[in-house]
Formats: C-alpha cells, structure tokens, sequence
C-alpha cells in the first residue's frame, strides 16, 4: 500500500501514466486522499485554511497541538495533494491546494467546505483563530498561545471524539 507521505504527482506519473491509468492505480490515489481526510485533526486543518494561508506556528495555535503533530498532519495533506507550501524566512505557509495534482482533491475539498458549518470544534477552531491571525505571526511562532490573549488562551477545543446531541 502506497504512504501517504508520498507525492502525489510521483503517484500520478508513476501509477496512471506508466501503467495506463489502469483503475486500480485510480483507487490507490482516489485511498490516499480518502485516508488523509478521514482524520479529524486533518479535517480541522483544511477548515482552517478555507480562510487563507497560514503559518505552521499559527496553525499549532489553534489547534493546540506539538509542531511536530501539525507537521506529520500537514505532510499527510501534501502527500495528497490537498494542500501546497511556501517558505518565507524561516516560516512555512500551507494553503488549500490551488492545482489539482489529485484528481480526486477538488472533491473532497468542496466536501470539507460544505461540511461541519455546526461542528462544536470547528466553530472554537475558527474563535482561536481570530485571534491568532489578529497577532503577529512572530510572536504566535515565539510563544504559541500564550502570545494571544488571556481569554483565547483560555479556550479549550472540544474533543473531536464527543458528540452531543
């Protein structure tokens, strides 16, 4: 089974171009990208970018997790071709995927986008980062949440794993 981590226009070229985009080279990319929306945290992280741009530190803000938790998560995305890079300095950017390196990305983006608009946690996601894009990116890659004020850094998300209803 193919890594997520993999890139997606190595799959694409490799997969559909050497092997006559048999269909079953069409299901292991069309898993790929089905495997890496299937996290709540990865979903978290694409609703957060249907604002924009947004720097790693920025998005380890809000969602209160360990850099290199958003990392692995966000390598995962790429791999899939949901979402593109940029450095700038030392800071990297992730946004939605502009190109369609995936056949199957523009889908399942337009999905996340018309999903969850009443979701708990993507609703805490979305106050956070109000306030983590009202502080500079500078001091949000310094000191996390605790560069936001007291009141945000105070906002705990709710667990993904609890549904109310």
């Amino acid at each position: 089974m193919l890594s997520l981590a993999w890139g997606v226009s190595w799959v694409y070229h490799f997969l559909i171009r050497e092997n006559d985009g048999s269909v079953g080279c069409m299901l292991e990319i069309f898993e790929i990208v089905a495997k890496a929306v299937a996290d709540p945290t990865r979903v978290r992280l694409l609703k957060l970018l249907e604002g924009g741009e947004l720097c790693v530190c920025q998005i380890t803000a809000v969602l209160d997790l360990a850099p290199g938790t958003v990392s692995k998560h966000l390598s995962a995305l790429k791999g899939a071709g949901l979402v593109q890079q940029r450095r700038d300095g030392k800071w990297v950017y992730y946004r939605l995927a502009e190109r369609a390196f995936n056949p199957y990305a523009r889908a399942f983006l337009a999905l996340v986008a018309t999903s969850l608009a009443d979701d708990p946690t993507v609703s805490a996601d979305a106050r956070i980062l109000d306030q983590v894009t009202a502080t500079p990116v500078a001091s949000v890659c310094a000191l996390g949440r605790a560069a936001l004020p007291p009141e945000a850094q105070a906002v705990a998300n709710p667990s993904h794993g609890e549904c109310h209803g």
